[in-house]
């Protein structure tokens, strides 16, 4: 047991059961994410409770012998809520909620509490209220006492909640409401998508493990105004803005959901129309955390959901964020850019990086614009790389040499 510090937030006991196929730092690691999580939902973990066993216990996930340590520092300590760190069955919430006052709640229902409090646009409300339906609906019979009594609190935010326990057929009936709502944004998204291709737009996506650095990389490039903040899942809906390159390119950048280890699948289910635009781009930035000592495990989570949605063949640049807080001794990878998102040329050397990587699926050209053909001019300015622009008097034409996308038609 580890006592970790005391606020006037919600209190929490958190709770985790290793398992001997995962590692004592993997384990660790995981609970500190859990309090970081809880920070996140506005609240505090006060007390760490960690338990060794073979297999987690079918109907209570810990032992007995935790319950009653548990059951103990209840009573001294009257927490708020209870958070496992781990998807518990419905049995196993049932059974837990007999012995304990304090709310039960697990790693994914922390996570959905927080997107509730995070999703902006009307797709992601939709796209959480759709996951936390699907999440609660097996559990419907046994949290008819919590339910009645919601309307604060972590694990009990979100669209829909408090009406839950009327019946079975009233949740089945709105989760097929939102997926109808769902598919008709995933269409005009993909219309959109389209559009983009046609108009010859090339595409970057900016992604990474969950407070990288992400939003402030691209409030940077592209002189937008996304939310940024220290916290998990700071962002939730996907943006895109436009972003010009050295030679002059424009770019489509898009900031991302951040990506977090043993992410629920119902989550990845539920966002995979938001997480297309990753499987879209043309480039992928993958931001990490250089002055965490966790970013080789970030790492490698991001890479494992990329291959997930299919992303994985993508060209990709690594980009270690916080060089200003890189612990001593860590040595980024040769193929790599490490930057501090808040130093302009540092960011302008991203770009020249990401310039230098658009390049490689460009194909080169040489071509003699006439001079009143101004349209044609602005576009190669705009939509390409433009090397060279020379006015040549004798057949007023502009002599241009650049780099194009092979699916433009340039003469």
């Amino acid at each position: 047991m580890e006592e970790i510090k005391h606020s006037h937030l919600e209190k929490a006991i958190l709770v985790g059961c290793q398992l001997p196929g995962q590692t004592d730092e993997r384990f660790f690691y995981s609970m500190e994410e859990l309090e970081s999580l809880t920070k996140t939902a506005q609240g505090q973990a006060i007390v760490s409770v960690t338990q060794k066993r073979e297999r987690y216990d079918s109907a209570t996930f810990i032992g007995k012998g935790k319950i009653e340590e548990i059951l103990a520092l209840e009573e001294e300590l009257e927490p708020d809520l209870i958070i496992f760190n781990d998807e518990l069955t419905p049995a196993q919430n049932r059974n837990l909620s007999r012995f304990f006052d304090a709310r039960i709640i697990d790693r994914t229902q922390l996570i959905l509490d927080i997107f509730a409090t995070r999703a902006r646009s009307r797709e992601g409300k939709l796209q959480v209220e759709l996951a936390q339906l699907q999440y609660i609906l097996p559990r419907l019979a046994g949290i008819g006492v919590s339910l009645s009594r919601l309307g604060a609190g972590i694990g009990t935010r979100g669209p829909g909640e408090t009406k839950l326990e009327k019946d079975r057929r009233h949740i089945r009936s709105r989760i097929t409401e939102i997926k109808r709502q769902l598919a008709d944004i995933v269409s005009h998204r993909g219309r959109y998508r389209e559009r983009r291709k046609e108009n010859q737009a090339i595409q970057a996506a900016l992604v990474g493990y969950t407070n990288a650095g992400k939003s402030t990389i691209f409030n940077g490039l592209t002189s937008a105004d996304s939310y940024e903040e220290n916290l998990l899942f700071a962002t939730l809906d996907p943006l895109t803005r436009k972003m010009r390159l050295p030679a002059g390119l424009q770019v489509l950048v898009t900031d991302t959901v951040g990506f977090i280890q043993d992410l629920p699948t119902s989550l990845i289910a539920a966002f995979r129309s938001t997480l297309e635009e990753v499987k879209e781009a043309d480039v992928l930035i993958h931001v990490i955390d250089g002055s965490s000592e966790d970013r080789d495990q970030h790492e490698s989570t991001v890479l494992s959901i990329l291959k997930d949605l299919d992303a994985a063949s993508i060209p990709m640049i690594t980009v270690y964020n916080k060089k200003d807080q890189f612990k001593e001794g860590f040595i980024p990878a040769t193929a790599s850019v490490s930057i501090s998102a808040f130093q302009q040329e540092d960011l302008l050397l991203l770009k020249d990086v990401i310039e230098t990587e658009v390049k490689k699926q460009l194909e080169y050209y040489h071509i003699f614009v006439p001079a009143a053909e101004g349209r044609k001019l602005s576009m190669l300015k705009n939509n390409t790389i433009l090397l060279e622009q020379v006015f040549i008097e004798d057949t007023q034409s502009y002599e241009c040499r650049g780099y194009a996308l092979p699916s433009m038609k340039l003469q």
